[in-house]
């Protein structure tokens, strides 16, 4: 299982939640940040449905595979604000 980490952090004026070094939209508090980064988060571990999915990797190769919808990452947040 994946673990993402969300981290606040200010940006562009703002403040912003970011993973794996991409941003949020920015946001005029550091409250409304990580209001939403939690949100975010919390969402990210909600089970989907399985399903197949299709992707083309680099080398031009089409792959599928079954991505099941259980296998959800756990998230934290990040607040050095």
């Amino acid at each position: 299982m994946s673990h993402v980490i969300y981290k606040i952090v200010e940006h562009d004026g703002g403040w912003a939640y970011t993973v794996d070094g991409v941003f949020s939209e920015p946001f005029a508090t550091h409250a409304a940040a990580l209001a939403a980064a939690r949100r975010v988060a919390a969402e990210q571990r909600v089970p989907g449905r399985t399903e197949a999915i299709e992707y083309e990797t680099p080398d031009g190769q089409w792959h599928t595979e079954t991505a099941a919808g259980s296998d959800r990452p756990e998230t934290d947040v990040e607040d050095h604000g």
